[in-house]
């Protein structure tokens, strides 16, 4: 059994509260306007209750569970999961890319007045990349491919 990891443990939470979140905005779409672009077509399309919106928030919700189940399973709270290692790894990596948008969003907030909400998210973004990452890199020597 692999030994318990808090980083990859709060990594798989945010994960599931993520998931949670746009679980939350496939039942209210109306919401996205609270964290959706201003006056974007997502968030109107959203706020008219398009089906391909509810959609693709369900399919994301499901993404960031698997991440959480990921996180988790990395973390020795679950049993091991099919490609463990890589799958951290492409999550932390998914997560930090996300987050290079947050010097261009936190110019924007200062030059634009870019909602502050994007900061955020970023911030999240890159802090849940972190953690994967970090947990990862402390666990990988009982994360090797193959081994039980």
């Amino acid at each position: 059994m692999t030994k318990r990891n808090p980083y990859l443990i709060a990594g798989g939470v945010m994960s599931a509260l993520i998931s949670l979140l746009h679980i939350i905005l496939a039942v209210k779409p109306d919401l996205y306007r609270y964290i959706g672009p201003d006056s974007s077509a997502l968030t109107e399309m959203a706020g008219q209750g398009a089906g391909i919106i509810t959609v693709l928030t369900v399919v994301l919700a499901l993404i960031f569970a698997i991440w959480a189940l990921y996180g988790f399973s990395g973390a020795g709270l679950i049993r091991r999961l099919p490609l463990l290692r890589a799958g951290l790894i492409a999550i932390s990596a998914i997560y930090i890319l996300r987050a290079l948008f947050l010097p261009t969003e936190i110019n924007m907030v200062l030059t634009e007045g870019y909602p502050f909400r994007f900061v955020v998210f970023s911030t999240i973004s890159l802090t849940a990349g972190l953690l994967y990452l970090i947990g990862f890199l402390k666990q990988r020597k009982s994360l090797k491919p193959g081994d039980k």
